[in-house]
């Protein structure tokens, strides 16, 4: 199973989107600081969504639909305004 994640940052409040077949290994890297886009943070990454895909291939898709700045970003955000921190 793949699985499509939001993250957000406890002092920036920055968000990242991303996906994985390992959400826990994941965000225990982003918080270790060895990831490259994360890893610059001072503070810790929380989950605040995620969607499970059966292939790695629709995971993508939706990843980068996600990051392209469009309607399904707006239209998720909109959807978890209430779980940010």
């Amino acid at each position: 199973m793949w699985i499509v994640y939001i993250i957000q940052h406890d002092v920036s409040k920055n968000l990242y989107i991303g996906f994985t077949s390992d959400l826990k290994r994941r965000l225990l890297q982003h918080n270790a600081k060895t990831t490259k886009s994360t890893k610059r943070k001072i503070g810790m990454w929380h989950i605040i969504y995620a969607e499970a895909y059966r292939s790695r291939s629709d995971a993508v898709e939706r990843e980068k639909r996600l990051k392209s700045h469009g309607s399904a970003k707006f239209n998720l955000y909109k959807r978890i305004a209430g779980s940010l921190l």
